[in-house]
C-alpha cells in the first residue's frame, strides 16, 4: 500500500496531506521541522490534546481561532485564566468547545510555568526525550513509542492533563523530535537536514 500521494507539483508527499492546499502547506512548511520555541511547543501540545477524537484537518482549520482565544498560547497569560474565561471559551464557536480540554490547557499552562522554573525551558525538557536512534519501523505505522510513553508518564506525574502517549507521539512527530515523513516523501530529506543542523536546547 502506498504511503504517499502526488502533490500539485507531482512530487510525492505523505498520504495524510489529502491533496488539500492547507494540509500540503502545513506538511511542507511545518510538520517535522525541529522546534525549540517554548510557546510553539506549548501551543502544539495543546492543539494535539484538542485533536483527540477529531482530525488534524479540523484543528488546523481552527488554529487561528485557537490562537486568538488563548492569547497566542502565551502560557503566562493562560495560567491566569479563571472560570469566567472557561465560560467565555465554551461559547466560542471558532474553537472546539470541550470543557475538559479547555480546562486542561489552563492547567497545563500553570504546569508549564512550574516546569520552566525547574528545568530552565520547556524546550530543554522536551528534547531530553528525543530518541537516541531512529526507530526500526516504517514511518507513520505506529502511534506511540517508548519515548512518547516516557514523556507522557513524566508529564502526567507533573500534573499535566490530556497528554497520553498517542497525543505526545503526534506532538513529537510534528515538532521534529522524530522524522516520520514517509521514506518516499519529498520532504523527508529536508527534515533530516534540518534535524542535523538543529542545535538541541540546553537549560
Amino acid at each position: 500500500m502506498t504511503k504517499t500521494i502526488p502533490g500539485p507539483d507531482g512530487k510525492p508527499r505523505c498520504l495524510w496531506c489529502e491533496e488539500l492546499p492547507q494540509m500540503i502547506e502545513y506538511h511542507d512548511a511545518e510538520w517535522g521541522f525541529p522546534i525549540d520555541d517554548d510557546r510553539r511547543l506549548f501551543e502544539k501540545l495543546c492543539l494535539e490534546s484538542f485533536q483527540c477524537g477529531l482530525s488534524w484537518r479540523t484543528i488546523l482549520a481552527k488554529r487561528e481561532n485557537f490562537r486568538a482565544a488563548f492569547h497566542g498560547f502565551d502560557f503566562n497569560k493562560v495560567a491566569r485564566f479563571t472560570e469566567r474565561d472557561v465560560s467565555r471559551l465554551l461559547k466560542d464557536a471558532g474553537i472546539v468547545r470541550h470543557r475538559g480540554k479547555i480546562e486542561a490547557v489552563i492547567n497545563n499552562a500553570k504546569r508549564a510555568r512550574e516546569l520552566i522554573a525547574e528545568e530552565g525551558s520547556l524546550a530543554a525538557y522536551i528534547w531530553r526525550f528525543e530518541p537516541t536512534a531512529p526507530a526500526d519501523v516504517d514511518p507513520q505505522t505506529v502511534s506511540t513509542s517508548p519515548e512518547s510513553v516516557a514523556l507522557s508518564k513524566d508529564l502526567k506525574k507533573r500534573g499535566w492533563k490530556f497528554v497520553g502517549p498517542t497525543t505526545v507521539y503526534a506532538f513529537m512527530q510534528s515538532m521534529g523530535l522524530v522524522n516520520d515523513h514517509a521514506h518516499e516523501c519529498c520532504m523527508r530529506v529536508d527534515i533530516d537536514k534540518a534535524r542535523q543542523r538543529f542545535k538541541r536546547p540546553a537549560a
